[in-house]
Formats: structure tokens, sequence, C-alpha cells
């Protein structure tokens, strides 16, 4: 079974998906730090290859090419960086590829901004996950503009654009503790099991 968790960015994704994964017992997938992997050698390297990175997952950690980079993936510079980078299309079709391969192998949560759109449209669980604006710049600590200038590139590239899927259910994290939200999604999937 798949969980598709989408929305922009400090809807509060990350942390609702490995807090729903643990309560049903299923793997957690954060695609966003697959795209963060990629941004950070594309610093170094602008003709990366996707395809060629060899990122994992080890618990909470975060692999590439055997280097846990963990830490250095969740700056906010490293954000923006992978936010850029996910409007290439070749770095979207590897990464959607290596994300099918990987959710096709048991029970996930996947967490990111068109897994229910793009990557597995045949979710049985799809929720987009939001907050309003100040919220998310909030728990971002970044400025309002740099947020919504981040959602609109997000949502306006033209590979895979971050959008709800059609029949996902909307929950607004906005006020909510995340006990509140991690028991409306773990209800969600109770009713399609």
């Amino acid at each position: 079974m798949l969980v598709a968790l989408d929305g922009p960015a400090g809807a509060g994704k990350s942390t609702v998906a490995r807090a729903v994964a643990e309560a049903l017992g299923f793997t957690y997938l954060d695609t966003g730090a697959m795209y963060r992997c990629v941004g950070l050698r594309a610093a170094v390297d602008p003709d990366v290859d996707a395809a060629t990175l060899d990122i994992r997952f080890d618990g909470e950690r975060v692999l590439l090419d055997g280097e846990d980079v963990s830490d250095t993936i969740r700056t906010p510079e490293a954000g923006q960086v992978a936010s850029r980078i996910a409007t290439d299309p070749a770095v979207r079709e590897a990464l959607v590829t290596a994300q099918r391969r990987i959710i096709a192998t048991g029970d996930f949560v996947a967490e990111g901004r068109d897994i229910g759109t793009v990557v597995a449209p045949d979710a049985e669980v799809k929720v987009w996950l939001t907050a309003s604006a100040e919220e998310r710049a909030r728990r971002r600590e970044i400025p309002v503009q740099e947020l919504t200038e981040r959602d609109e590139r997000d949502a306006s590239r033209e590979t895979s654009p971050m959008k709800p899927a059609d029949d996902a259910v909307e929950v607004d994290t906005t006020g909510l503790a995340i006990d509140e939200v991690v028991a409306r999604i773990v209800g969600l999937v109770g009713a399609v099991r």
C-alpha cells in the first residue's frame, strides 16, 4: 500500500510522513532528500547525471554515493537548489524512476510534490498537506516572499508541476498539532483497508 503525501514547502510533509509511517508500520520515503542530493552534486558539477547517483536511505540517514549527507542537504540553501534542479526534466525522470522502483518493494508513506500525480497516481491514499504561507515560512525560518517564490517555481515548472491530485484529500496543518494531522491520515488509510 502507498500513502502519497504531497504539498508545498513547510506544510509539515516530512514530519507528518515519518509519524504516519511509524504509526502504520510502513517505510518512509523522503523524495525531497533525493532532489536535495542531486542539487548538492550539481553545486559542484552542473552537468551531473542524476541517474548515476547512488542515493540510499539508512533509517533517518541519507547516503549519497556512500557519504552521509543527512545534515548537509537540510540547509535552506540546499532546499532552494533542490527546487531549481527539480525543474530539469532529466533529473525528474531519473528520480521518478528510482522512486517507483523503491515504492514497489513494500508499504510506504512517500512525500513530495508530485507523488499522487506523477510518481504513483494509483496510490491508495493521496493527501495534499498544506498550511498558510505565513505558517510555512515561520516553520522554515525564511521570509514569506522567498517561500511564495519557491511555491510559484514548483507549481509552474513544465515537468511534474506541484499540484494536488484530483482525488487527494486536503489537510490544512495550520494551527494543528502533529498528532491531530497524523490521526486524520491514519484514519484515511483505515477507511481504504
